[in-house]
């Protein structure tokens, strides 16, 4: 995925998110200039360092999902976190520091699944070899102790084989069997410092080192201690230091962290001048991080000089400006999100591919409930999805949630007693669900 071009980049979110061009356009710029750099001699590529980007817009116009979509397509460790959960060093909350620590084990989670699924086939067949060993004893079975398979002057390989169909066929699923697995070793619980989380983390490393896990004897299905084995025998194949440092190389390179609500930390918000240098102090933290530093981590040092940020925030109370101009310094990209218009709440409802028409009509049809929508109803939901958020908060295509939710209410409830067939959710269907929120006003501050 690394390959495509800044065109197909946007091609693939346009799938899953509506309208937002410039913002795409951006976004995917900055993704192919990851593999450009990649391109060039290791000196020169040393010397270019990601452009960051801001996002401004209200709620629930695409901001996080764009960030969420691009690291998928990439293959990149990706980490959401508001920016109003940390704190400056020496108070009570989380450093900012454990963005990365954070980064590095989703990294490593990613790189292992992928070795995991190198190895799939071959973890398979060993398992199936251990699985036989224990169906198969090695020495005349005592009485009553398991079941024989097989005839009685059968070889030990001719049993064995006659074990593997029967195993492949699906017909020893159910039989009971002994594995080892691996007992959790002490849990030592270590206190929580402020401000040195990641000691934290080390001493707990470092304790799992020193009480080492256990092995323990359970009484398993012979499905489920073919997966036993299979993880077992994973654990055995994957080289999990080649792993650290595979992860390691790919957060450095290619990591991704999007630091959602970052005008709420803005000094021109208002409040307490306490709170604006709490504000302020956690921007000059952040400092360091996004413009390149060395962080430690349990896996080893990490550098941050090349992980993209995106910054996003609503700034209804607060401007870009209001930021410590070191830190804006570092979002040299930004782009403004439009809010969504009916058309566009009519476009969320019919062209992604995991719209939310899609999934109600998949979770029905379960109960063998097909759900059709008509044109006409679609629009009826697009247009009082504006209004509700012209007239109350404006929550972008959060609203479409709640609205549909109300919609196939009593559908979702009488489902499992309704007769297969097909429902029809006409403009007079919506506008019956949705009659008692239209006539109290006040009530649909509450509901919707």
């Amino acid at each position: 995925m690394n390959t495509l071009t800044p065109r197909e980049i946007v091609s693939e979110l346009d799938k899953y998110i509506v309208g937002q061009t410039q913002a795409k356009r951006m976004v995917a710029i900055a993704l192919r200039n990851r593999w450009r750099r990649r391109q060039l001699d290791p000196e020169l590529a040393e010397e270019i360092a990601p452009k960051n980007i801001l996002m401004i817009g209200p709620t629930g116009v695409g901001k996080t999902e764009i960030a969420r979509r691009l690291a998928k397509l990439a293959g990149s460790p990706f980490i959401k976190v508001e920016a109003t959960k940390f704190t400056e060093v020496g108070y009570v909350g989380r450093d900012v520091e454990s963005i990365v620590r954070d980064l590095m084990e989703i990294g490593v989670n990613l790189v292992r699944q992928e070795e995991e699924a190198s190895v799939r086939i071959k973890a398979e067949a060993s398992a199936e070899e251990r699985l036989l060993d224990i169906l198969l004893p090695t020495k005349p079975l005592e009485s009553g102790s398991m079941e024989y398979i097989g005839p009685e002057p059968a070889t030990p390989d001719t049993t064995r084989e006659k074990l593997r169909q029967l195993w492949r066929a699906g017909k020893l699923d159910e039989r009971m069997v002994e594995v080892e697995v691996s007992a959790s070793g002490a849990n030592v619980q270590v206190m929580s410092i402020p401000g040195m989380e990641g000691m934290e983390m080390q001493m707990q490393d470092m304790f799992s080192k020193v009480f080492p896990k256990r092995k323990k004897t359970k009484k398993v299905r012979v499905r489920n201690a073919y997966e036993i084995l299979i993880q077992s025998e994973c654990e055995r194949l994957i080289d999990m230091d080649k792993v650290h440092e595979t992860a390691r190389e790919r957060v450095q390179e290619s990591g991704i962290v999007f630091l959602d609500e970052i005008d709420k930390i803005c000094g021109g918000g208002g409040g307490s001048g306490k709170a604006d240098v709490s504000r302020e102090g956690v921007q000059r933290d952040l400092l360091p991080i996004v413009e390149g530093s060395t962080v430690g981590t349990k896996y080893g040092m990490v550098r941050t000089d090349h992980i993209l940020f995106i910054a996003a925030g609503a700034f209804h109370m607060s401007k870009p400006s209001d930021l410590v101009p070191e830190l804006q310094g570092r979002f040299p990209l930004r782009v403004e999100l439009s809010a969504l218009t009916r058309d566009d709440f009519y476009r969320i409802l019919t062209e992604p591919q995991n719209a939310l028409t899609v999934q109600y009509k998949a979770l029905l049809g379960t109960e063998s409930v097909d759900i059709e929508y008509t044109d006409e109803a679609l629009n009826e939901i697009a247009r009082f999805a504006q209004k509700i958020n012209e007239e109350t908060e404006n929550i972008g295509a959060r609203r479409l949630y709640t609205i549909m939710e109300k919609i196939v209410a009593d559908l979702s409830f009488e489902a499992p007693e309704m007769e297969a067939g097909t429902v029809t959710i006409d403009r007079d269907y919506v506008a019956q669900s949705l009659h008692d929120v239209q006539e109290n006003r006040d009530l649909t501050r509450y509901i919707l």
